[in-house]
């Protein structure tokens, strides 16, 4: 083990609970056997195997690799929970690997990088990522925020436990959001929507017609983990906005109040 593998371990001294995530977005966790699986794509040796170890300190189950066709493949026989993913790998890259894995999976994606350029960190999100740490990095920051993507559903499946179904947009579909189903449907078809997309709609129309700042959607969605950029919001809303809008460039379900926040006006 190399030094600087052996001085990550030595930050951690908390154990993450055996539970596993259930479905899409909003149905939590449940104690299970198994621990929380973690995929981990990084083709530098001495990081992989460190977070490798230091993940399975705090419980996880660590899938760890340098390739992402592996991984990509991993992904697809096996479901994952979590996922962090580097960007510059050899063969496909970080990006192609974010696109291609939301074909397969929901589960939520951190990626960590040494390419701190905003264009770079504006694509990974748009490719599907929910979260982004630039290198270097201390683990426990990584371990702070994969606690706060599975916090966050476990305290919204609570409340709203129950809740049923609610239509979005009367004409054209209907667009419907199905709370207690966990997701969201364009008359018969549904639409794929992120763990992270999913919630910011819950959290934006639950009730309708609030202004939300982009520091009260990072609070309720990305909970008290995200320490980056609240620019991260612009994104995930845009994203959002070409699979629930009709026309993305003149939405009238997503709205910006500009200097305040966003807004979602029901039709």
């Amino acid at each position: 083990m190399t030094n600087d593998a052996a001085l990550t371990l030595q930050l951690y001294d908390i154990r993450a609970p055996s539970y596993r995530w259930r479905g899409r977005g909003v149905h939590g966790w449940q104690n299970a056997e198994v621990p929380v699986r973690l995929l981990i794509l990084e083709d530098d040796d001495a990081i992989r195997a460190s977070l490798a170890l230091a993940m399975e300190a705090e419980g996880y189950e660590a899938l760890a690799h340098a390739a992402a066709e592996e991984a990509l493949a991993d992904v697809r026989s096996r479901p994952v929970d979590l996922m962090l993913v580097d960007l510059m790998l050899g063969g496909m890259d970080g990006f192609s690997f974010i696109r291609e894995v939301r074909l397969a999976s929901d589960a939520p994606i951190i990626v960590i990088s040494a390419r701190a350029d905003t264009h770079d960190i504006v694509a990974a999100l748009e490719a599907g990522a929910d979260d982004y740490v630039t290198k270097p990095f201390q683990a426990k920051e990584v371990s702070a925020r994969l606690r706060a993507l599975r916090r966050r559903p476990a305290v919204m499946s609570r409340q709203l436990e129950g809740e049923g179904r609610t239509v979005l947009d009367s004409g054209n579909g209907p667009l419907v959001l199905d709370i207690g189903g966990g997701v969201v449907r364009r008359g018969p078809d549904q639409v794929h929507v992120t763990s992270t997309e999913f919630r910011l709609l819950c959290e934006l129309t639950q009730p309708p017609g609030r202004v939300l700042s982009r520091r009260a959607l990072l609070e309720r969605v990305w909970a008290h983990g995200y320490f980056g950029d609240e620019r991260i919001v612009d994104v995930h809303i845009r994203r959002l906005r070409t699979k629930i809008e009709l026309d993305p460039g003149e939405p009238r379900l997503l709205v910006t109040v500009r200097g305040l926040g966003y807004r979602f006006d029901p039709q």
